[in-house]
């Protein structure tokens, strides 16, 4: 019977210190960041399983559309050793991931590295349907000292029980949202989302924010509070109206 070919993306967007596990496997760390001093930097795959893995890096920029969709285009500025990487059984195998161009001094630079299983060198049984080849997607940061995010973010409503919030970056490293709270003026909770996302320089994004059981949200004055990975929130003073 033919195999079929599943390609199951995993969106890394956890702790830069948690290893994250696909079956078998694990990468370390799943965020990488760099200072423009630093020439290269490790990264470890681990194969728990019981037949060798075998993966293929590739490098791109990152950038981000106005309405914060990814844009990603391969890049030659940064080099991962070996690109083709090669995992035994019950074994772990650390790469290297070498800078090959000057750092910006004034404004962090970001790119993804993706590292996607080869499933062709896995060998057949003759009980193999499926075979899933994973695929990491890990962004790296080379972040020159004094670069920060700078965050503004404003709110609207769209409906009885729904606001829309609308945030910018203004500032030169990335900025990223891990949920949003809508508070009365008195700290009262209107309603929240858990789910935020990624914002690179001069990106503005908007998070729709619905009321629990379709409860209408007051108007009037209101607090808004953004956490962000870095474990600080921001408040921002925001008029709810129709």
């Amino acid at each position: 019977m033919k195999k079929i070919l599943a390609m199951v993306a995993a969106a890394l967007l956890v702790s830069s210190f948690t290893p994250v596990i696909a079956g078998p496997f694990s990468v370390t760390p799943v965020r990488i960041y760099m200072s423009p001093s630093d020439r290269a930097v490790a990264v470890t795959i681990n194969n728990e399983g019981d037949t060798d893995l075998v993966m293929q890096a590739d490098l791109y920029t990152w950038k981000q559309k106005p309405d914060g969709e990814d844009d990603l285009e391969l890049t030659e500025d940064l080099l991962l050793s070996p690109p083709i990487i090669k995992v035994p059984a019950k074994s772990r195998q650390v790469v290297r991931l070498a800078r090959l161009q000057p750092a910006d001094m004034e404004n962090q630079q970001t790119y993804r590295l993706i590292v996607r299983e080869i499933p062709e060198a896995a060998p057949s049984t003759a009980n193999l349907q499926l075979q899933i080849a994973i695929a990491f997607s890990m962004p790296v940061f080379i972040t020159p000292p004094n670069a920060k995010y700078k965050l503004d973010c404003t709110a609207q409503k769209t409906a009885m029980d729904k606001v829309s919030v609308s945030c910018k970056n203004s500032g030169n490293a990335y900025a990223q949202i891990i949920d949003l709270t809508l508070e009365t003026s008195s700290d009262q909770k209107i309603t929240a989302r858990s789910t935020g996302g990624y914002m690179l320089p001069s990106i503005k994004r908007k998070f729709d924010i619905e009321s629990e059981n379709k409860q209408p949200i007051p108007n009037g004055e209101a607090k808004l509070t953004v956490r962000l990975d870095d474990g600080s929130t921001q408040a921002f003073d925001v008029a709810i109206s129709d």
